[in-house]
């Protein structure tokens, strides 16, 4: 007997047939995937931002988006004889079990960091078996990521390859001598090289925040918030007196600023 969300599964397929089919919806007749990448991209970051306000009904509501993008580009490969959403389901539960043999074979990994160092050894030996020279331990990264991430994932792998500081004194350090150098390359005012050291040093930020197993994006986005946040009680403020922010002098903002700091209960923006 079938899981019920197996049902409803197929029912939802059966939607997305239906919608590209003659007589269907003249929008998503129209979709490739072009133009759907957006709208990936798009629901990712939703169920993202509903994990992090918390709303279950909110959380469940965007990952059923977020599945309805992977169906739909599933059909678009299925109407040009490429592939349907079953051979997806099939290949992904292939490779999930072919990459947790401490789970379905004989393998063995008692900590999750053993558990990654296999995972990782199993997907360079899959990709080296099709590739025409051996890949990297940096492979299979996307460079679609946003910079802050993209860089926490490559310097995981990289220190899953044995590349990595020892201690996280010496990833402080790294970052000061970073800021040390975007220092002077400001006052050698040579564009160029500040763009090159303030990489080095945003980069030198992402590895700490590694190392105090921490995530550069959540956090960072969590400051966004937070801005935002002080930003408008600013805004409000100034305007209940009739004028607008440009107008404040700096010791006003600055007042105001602290006020909303301290009350410590502003919505995130």
């Amino acid at each position: 007997m079938r899981e019920p969300g197996g049902e409803r599964f197929d029912a939802l397929v059966r939607i997305m047939e239906r919608l590209r089919a003659d007589g269907g919806c003249p929008w998503d007749k129209e979709q490739t995937r072009q133009s759907l990448k957006p709208f990936l991209i798009e629901e990712a970051y939703e169920v993202v931002e509903a994990i992090d306000g918390g709303d279950t009904g909110q959380l469940m509501e965007e990952l059923g988006d977020l599945l309805f993008q992977v169906i739909f580009h599933a059909q678009v490969a299925a109407e040009q004889g490429e592939f349907t959403i079953g051979d997806v389901l099939a290949a992904t539960a292939d490779k999930m079990v072919r990459r947790h043999p401490h789970v379905f074979s004989d393998g063995t990994a008692s900590t999750a960091g053993e558990v990654l160092e296999q995972w990782e050894k199993l997907k360079r030996e899959e990709r080296d078996a099709v590739a025409a020279v051996p890949g990297s331990a940096l492979d299979g990264v996307p460079k679609e990521l946003p910079a802050l991430l993209r860089s926490q994932r490559l310097q995981d792998k990289a220190s899953r390859a044995g590349f990595d500081w020892p201690e996280i004194s010496e990833v402080i350090a790294k970052v000061q001598e970073e800021l040390d150098e975007l220092n002077a390359a400001i006052q050698g005012s040579a564009p160029e090289e500040v763009e090159h050291e303030l990489g080095d040093l945003l980069f030198s930020l992402v590895n700490l925040a590694r190392f105090l197993n921490l995530s550069a994006e959540d956090a960072l986005r969590k400051t966004i918030a937070r801005f935002s946040a002080r930003f408008r009680h600013m805004e409000r403020a100034i305007e209940r007196g009739g004028r607008r922010l440009k107008e404040a002098s700096p010791e006003e903002m600055n007042s105001l600023w602290e006020e909303a700091k301290a009350s410590g209960h502003l919505p995130l923006a």
